[in-house]
């Protein structure tokens, strides 16, 4: 029988299959539930939590199976969107026996790929192939983070489901999961290839343009290819849809403006990053590139400024979806291998107390700043690049010729401090000095800032019933993931995308 051990600490020097053969000198397997590193004190310890077989045991492997629904007559879901929240929505449903047509606005993950490529090396955007659509989502060029807050049962089927198309097992234990850009682009087809043979139809480079409605109640939805009519319909399209979110407000389908955050993405020499994390050990073979996270609270207003998206050995990419705006985000690839480091530095914006009753109040910021960026780009000739500034000079209001940086499109010296908010500059300065205090060196002039980082959620939410998870004004419809603002990342979308299949498949049972 096994049995669990929690709370394993090893030094960098031990070995984990020599102290647990002192520990359990008979056992005969076992499997790593939890890893983490503790870093306290510049002291670094990996934590285990361990299931360990006794003698002639073997630990089975992780499997779910899933109880397939018994269907006379049925009509197939329509999933919108082919990121995570819509890919395990569509995987969830084929599992337990219920066919569904996947509609999908970008491309296959292989071509769009090619259209983000063009995009960075010309300056040549494609609206439906760039890094926040296609097929993937926002995700398959987003770092592959799989780090959640979330408390969802659901979240073991995700990870074991992405270990079984390609990622590395370590996702199911790691502290701070991560597949990496390069093997979650991989796995990706193979899960495309899945659902295919499980009974899903998947319709590439077709955009969603208008709902089909009668009464209040969804009966189907319009593309350019044809009308696909069905009467359960997830839209799972993601934080940067615009398109879509137009067709939600001529359809009088209920959304409200929600709290969000926005700021620039900083990036640092991975060496440093290292040394503060690790002091002495920052070299050890058995440590990885280091990460941190960092958070400012101002109490008075209640403002937050706080590091998301944290890429060690990573890449900062240009990622907009609109020929004249410029977005930023960071990425890492699965050995995080780079030697820079970047994170986002957003503040909180709280939507009541800044826009009021104008639910479209953030999206119309979020536009705005990128326009500003892309103007601020092409005033100084550029085409692709994005706009960077030198931490020292952003403090400083001063422009300087900028280092070595690790995004694919270059970047151009420009006055950020100038092109945001005065209060996010503020904001953003004030915990730049706050943050030097916790890892001395932070402010550098070996540092850069990119703009505009606009893109962490979605400005809006559409709004869903808590117990039926359908719209809360149209029958039929079940928004979800990070564009209907109830995820906020690869996981979470994941899990709510399954949650919600879950809720369509009660009815057939």
């Amino acid at each position: 029988m096994s049995k669990i051990i929690n709370n394993l600490s090893l030094d960098l020097d031990e070995e984990l299959s020599e102290k647990l053969s002192w520990m359990v000198p008979e056992y005969s397997d076992y499997r790593i539930l939890k890893k983490s590193i503790d870093a306290r004190k510049k002291n670094i310890k990996f934590i285990y939590s361990l299931e360990v077989s006794e003698k002639g045991e073997v630990l089975e492997k992780k499997v779910f199976n899933l109880k397939k629904i018994k269907l006379k007559t049925f009509e197939k879901p329509i999933v919108i969107g082919a990121g995570p929240a819509g890919l395990f929505a569509a995987l969830r449903m084929v599992e337990r026996g219920l066919p569904c047509i996947l509609l999908e606005k970008g491309s296959r993950a292989e071509e769009r790929i090619k259209s983000i490529n063009r995009f960075w090396r010309y300056g040549e955007l494609n609206p439906s192939n760039n890094v926040c659509f296609g097929e993937g989502g926002a995700g398959l060029y987003s770092d592959g983070k799989l780090i959640t807050r979330i408390k969802s049962p659901h979240i073991p089927y995700v990870l074991r489901k992405l270990v079984e198309f390609g990622a590395p097992e370590e996702i199911e234990y790691l502290s701070n999961p991560h597949v990496g850009s390069d093997k979650i682009r991989r796995l990706i087809p193979n899960l495309r290839k899945y659902l295919i043979e499980m009974g899903c139809d998947i319709y590439f480079d077709t955009p969603v343009t208008d709902l089909i409605v009668n009464n209040s109640e969804i009966k189907g939805v319009k593309t350019p290819l044809k009308n696909f009519m069905s009467s359960e319909i997830i839209l799972a399209t993601g934080h940067s849809a615009q398109d879509i979110f137009e067709v939600l407000k001529n359809r009088e389908i209920f959304m409200e403006g929600k709290s969000f955050a926005m700021g620039l993405r900083i990036e640092h020499n991975q060496n440093f990053i290292n040394e503060c994390q690790y002091g002495e050990y920052a070299k050890h073979p058995k440590l990885k590139s280091a990460n941190y996270k960092l958070v400012d609270h101002d109490h008075k207003d209640g403002v937050g400024v706080y590091s998301f998206c944290m890429c060690p050995g990573g890449y900062v990419l240009s990622s907009g979806t609109e020929a004249e705006g410029l977005v930023c985000n960071g990425m890492s690839n699965f050995n995080r291998s780079s030697p820079f480091a970047n994170s986002a530095i957003v503040m909180s914006i709280n939507h009541e107390k800044n826009f009021g009753s104008d639910i479209w109040g953030g999206m119309k910021l979020r536009r705005e700043l990128e326009s500003k960026s892309y103007q601020e780009i092409k005033n100084r000739g550029g085409t692709k690049q994005l706009p960077v500034q030198k931490v020292t000079d952003f403090l400083e209001n001063k422009v300087s010729d900028i280092s070595k940086l690790s995004s694919p499109s270059g970047g151009i010296s420009v006055y950020l401090n100038q092109l945001i908010p005065s209060q996010m500059y503020q904001k953003l300065a004030n915990s730049l000095v706050t943050y030097n205090k916790k890892m001395p060196g932070f402010i550098s002039s070996e540092a850069h800032f990119y703009g505009m980082e606009s893109r962490t959620s979605c400005p809006l939410r559409v709004t869903r019933d808590g117990l039926s998870l359908q719209s809360k004004s149209h029958r039929g419809l079940y928004p979800a993931g990070e564009g209907a603002g109830y995820a906020g990342g690869i996981t979470s979308a994941a899990c709510d995308g399954v949650r919600i299949a879950e809720k369509i498949l009660e009815k057939y049972e």
